[in-house]
């Protein structure tokens, strides 16, 4: 029956037209008439629109009267989403392909394939991008279309537009990450996209290449770790394992090849590097994570500064007021693991100030804070215990609670020396209320019980009395105290321990009267009572080791740093494992793309001009698209017109082809006069810069000194850390003749390898506001076993904040620190006695600082005086002075600085110092002081 006639049919009410009220089990049209079922089928597919409205309005029917129509849905969705997927406005096709990709319905999975693979083609990249977040949900609605999914990615992967590349990586995660063959041919694109791409493409991509570059490259670290494990294996040698030692060296240096990073490698490690300047924090963890997982170690220290993650970076951890909790606890726990001998004094002031926060949660973090630093530092022990006690009298309930509990913790490691301290807890029983607090003073004064055998037993009359009233903890404390007194002084105790377990025995909580007839049983002997009861003391007083605190944050590294599995410490769901490195690299060459060779199919002028002409995009990768096909039908013109011609005569192709040869010789004679040209203007070009540099160098070393005795020299890169190359640096206090107001460092390598070092230069300067560095030219070649001395400045801005860069070799990059005393901020200035006591009167009352000294032995005379403070600041001395008076200027603004030492009987002094800036004063007297005290 066609559509028509079902139209009339049902218009006029034929009665062979089935009712919609039949029962479909009785022959219905949703069970056996399958024909109307089919006409509204074939106008759903029709090109009328008219007879589409007509069947969309039948189909309502029938669902309105609650009829089953699932059958059609294909058709209806067909039908209303491929119309808007062909939609003239990307913006429409976008939106149809993501309702169309929403709908959860496996029936329609042919036409979401259909869909997504049309979109994938489309002309708009958002069209694109849209067919690639909606891959992830036809793979889980059906798993089975894998393989046709798989063909689509690989298609979108090779799409040169930033706006599809995070979509499609995140598609590729999610529906097959175990292909990374796909990956092999877009990874350098992949890599030169990632600065463009937008911030949550960026994760998906750089989380992505984390684990394709721990498959495809070499450990960088690896020669680092077979030097260690040979020089531990070699230390404590006997004479009699000498030439196995040897004999593994050996073995060990054959293993330890020379590292050379893959091109690729390097290109991820710089391409990502920038990122680290990104506003989004994801990105710049997800990079952090990146270089941790994949840098050399020398390298890992430029996430330092964008995470603030180690010690140098310490303030930028503390603590502020807006901070939201769990912010606050995260740099509590980086504060507690990068305290140290060196700085925890700082850190414990720091920590009280943040018992006094409003922050109840964040208050307890810091008590326990403080107790790991006890636990850890033993030095500091007893001064936080002091200070735990004194939180014990606050008046804020919550504080001495958690205090009582560290305290427990701690006294567990030294309680014969802290019998004091149990018993000013004991008294504060009466006033806490915290159950756990409670609990930790009842189990310190029955675990130690001997200690205080006078208060035991009152404590224990004391919460005999309050047993029915007190929490399921405390109850436990109070039976185990009464059994430990039964066991230790059971003349004073003996019918309280039996008062509070018949108390125990009849309690609400089934664990309490467990505990109760066990203990009774245990500690009191009677007929029935087992062997158990002779090692009743045993078991009661046991020594128990202390407590370990340790960081939650502990043994996260097998987890990839980032992820939720590490922040969890579990794995989480969809969770994968970082690779391990491969023992041997794989082939490189699979991530080269093959460029289309058209030089088979132009004419000889085409080559030559491609000869001359360079394309402005010379990438790797090759360009599709129309270009390449106008190019073959191109070359299919030229090579039918060159048979055409052939067919003429031999005469003709001979004379050609002399013609021909005569020419390209020609040609070839004024490319060679061309590139002669070249190369002397190149020669003459190096020649020129390597005479620059030679005369830089000796300039440089013309002004270096030679260090001497007084010359402090300090250590920029130790050997072993530079892999054989050792760096030194020392203050020369000669004037930088390329600027005056900078610091000239003179700065001395040594090459202990036995190969050459090339290329050492300085990178990547990263200075306080203010601070000028001009680098030392680049030293081109430094021999085996040789040294050499060049001179950089710095401009400290007057402050003794370190001066950090990048010291790099042809092969490696090491992050260095060049730190001043402030001594060496200073250059000397001449000054009559007149002049100084002038500028002396000008610098008064806050510019000047006293301080009373008793001279060191060794300061016997005037010369040991001069010395030591000459040596420690780069002063002069004033001439014909009535005291020892030195004179200078600040290097960066030409501040005066003076300073008088006025000795007096006795071995006693008095240090002078004039200075308008304050801080620089300030911290010349401590260092003159200590100068001259020694």
């Amino acid at each position: 029956m066609s559509a028509s006639s079902a139209f009339s049919d049902e218009k006029g009410g034929s009665a062979s037209e089935p009712e919609y009220g039949h029962d479909p089990a009785s022959g219905g049209i949703f069970s056996s008439d399958y024909k109307r079922h089919d006409d509204l089928k074939e106008m759903l597919d029709s090109n009328k629109d008219s007879l589409k409205l007509e069947a969309m309005k039948r189909i309502v029917a029938m669902i309105a009267r609650g009829k089953n129509a699932s059958d059609l849905f294909p058709a209806v969705v067909k039908n209303v989403a491929c119309k808007n997927i062909e939609d003239p406005n990307q913006l429409i096709r976008a939106s149809a392909l993501r309702v169309l990709s929403s709908i959860r319905v496996t029936i329609i999975v042919p036409i979401m394939m259909l869909a997504i693979k049309e979109a994938a083609s489309d002309m708009s990249p958002y069209v694109r991008k849209t067919a690639a977040h909606a891959i992830p949900k036809l793979h889980s609605l059906d798993p089975e279309q894998k393989d046709q999914l798989i063909e689509v990615i690989e298609k979108l992967l090779a799409d040169k537009t930033t706006l599809v590349a995070g979509s499609v990586v995140m598609a590729f995660e999610e529906v097959c990450p175990d292909r990374i063959d796909l990956i092999h041919k877009n990874y350098r694109k992949l890599c030169n996209l990632l600065i463009d791409v937008e911030e949550w493409g960026q994760v998906v991509i750089i989380n992505m290449l984390t684990r394709y570059a721990r498959t495809q490259f070499l450990n960088p670290n690896v020669n680092e770790s077979l030097l260690e494990e040979s020089s531990e294996k070699a230390f404590y040698a006997s004479d009699d394992e000498e030439d196995e030692d040897k004999k593994a060296e050996v073995t060990t240096l054959e293993k330890r090849k020379p590292y050379v990073m893959d091109p690729d490698h390097r290109l991820l490690l710089r391409n990502t590097k920038p990122l680290l300047q990104s506003r989004n924090a994801a990105v710049v963890m997800a990079v952090a994570q990146l270089y941790f997982h994949l840098a050399p170690k020398a390298e890992v220290g430029i996430i330092a500064k964008a995470l603030g993650m180690f010690e140098p970076y310490l303030k930028s951890f503390y603590i502020r007021s807006t901070d939201p909790t769990q912010i606050k606890i995260l740099k509590l726990e980086v504060l507690t693991n990068l305290a140290n001998e060196a700085n925890i004094s700082t850190i414990l002031r720091e920590f009280q100030t943040y018992i006094k926060s409003m922050d109840k949660d964040f208050v307890a973090a810091s008590i326990q804070a403080i107790g790991r630093c006890a636990t850890n530092i033993g030095e500091v022990r007893d001064t936080c215990l002091n200070g735990l006690v004194q939180l014990l009298s606050n008046r804020d309930e919550l504080v001495v609670a958690e205090s009582v509990v560290v305290i427990k913790k701690l006294l567990q490691m030294q309680p014969e020396q802290h019998s004091d301290i149990i018993k000013h807890m004991a008294k504060l029983i009466d006033n806490i209320q915290v159950p756990m607090a409670r609990a930790s003073i009842l189990w310190l004064i029955g675990e130690y019980c001997e200690h205080v055998p006078k208060i035991a037993p009152d404590v224990l009359r004391k919460m005999a009395k309050s047993f029915t009233n007190e929490e399921d903890i405390v109850k436990l404390q109070i039976i185990n105290l009464a059994a430990k007194l039964y066991l230790t002084n059971s003349k004073q105790t003996k019918l309280l321990t039996q008062y509070v377990l018949n108390l125990a025995k009849y309690d609400q909580n089934y664990d309490i009267r467990d505990r109760a007839r066990f203990i009774r049983q245990l500690i009191v002997p009677t007929d029935k009572s087992g062997a158990l009861n002779k090692y009743a003391k045993k078991l009661f007083l046991a020594l128990k080791p202390a407590p370990v605190l340790e960081s939650p944050f502990k043994d996260r590294d097998h987890f990839q740093l980032g992820s939720l599995s590490h922040l969890l410490n579990a794995k989480a769901a969809g969770y994968q494992e970082l690779p391990d490195w491969p023992e041997s690299a794989p082939d490189p060459s699979v991530r080269n793309v093959e460029i289309p060779d058209w030089s088979k199919c132009s004419s000889r002028k085409d080559r030559k001009e491609k000869k001359v002409e360079k394309p402005f995009y010379s990438d790797s990768e090759g360009e599709s698209g129309p270009t390449e096909s106008a190019d073959s039908g191109n070359c299919g013109e030229s090579s039918a017109s060159g048979s055409d011609e052939s067919g003429s005569g031999s005469e003709s192709e001979e004379s050609r082809e002399e013609t021909e040869s005569e020419e390209e010789e020609e040609d070839e004679e004024e490319e060679k006069k061309k590139r002669k040209k070249l190369d002397k203007t190149k020669a003459k070009k190096q020649a020129e810069e390597s005479a620059e540099r030679c005369a830089i160098h000796t300039i440089h070393q013309i002004r270096t000194i030679a260090p001497s005795g007084s010359i402090k020299m300090y250590e920029l890169l130790h050997r072993i850390t530079g892999e054989g190359l050792a760096v030194e640096y020392c203050f020369s206090r000669q004037p930088f003749s390329p600027d005056p107001n900078m610091v000239a460092v003179q700065i001395q390598f040594t090459n202990n390898t036995n190969s050459e070092t090339k290329n050492l230069h300085i990178e990547d300067p990263r200075l306080q506001s203010g601070m000028r560095i001009r680098e030392f030219a680049e030293i081109d070649v430094l021999a085996a076993g040789e040294s050499v001395t060049v001179v950089m400045g710095i401009d400290f801005c007057d402050s003794t904040q370190a001066a950090n860069f990048q010291l790099c070799t042809h092969t490696r990059k090491f992050f260095v620190s060049i730190q001043p005393p402030v001594g060496e901020l200073m250059t000397p200035t001449f000054l009559t006695e007149n002049n100084f006591k002038k500028e002396q009167g000008k610098l008064m009352g806050m510019n000047e600082i006293l301080e009373k000294l008793t001279l060191g032995e060794k300061c016997v005379n005037e010369h040991v005086i001069v010395e030591r403070v000459t040596a420690t600041a780069n002063l002069s001395r004033v001439p014909c002075g009535s005291d020892k008076e030195f004179a200078g200027k600040t290097v960066s603004s030409g501040c005066l600085v003076l300073v008088t030492v006025t000795t007096k009987e006795g071995g006693g002094a008095q240090l002078t110092v004039n200075c308008e800036k304050m801080v620089i004063g300030t911290m010349l007297v401590k260092d003159i002081l200590q100068a001259l005290s020694q």
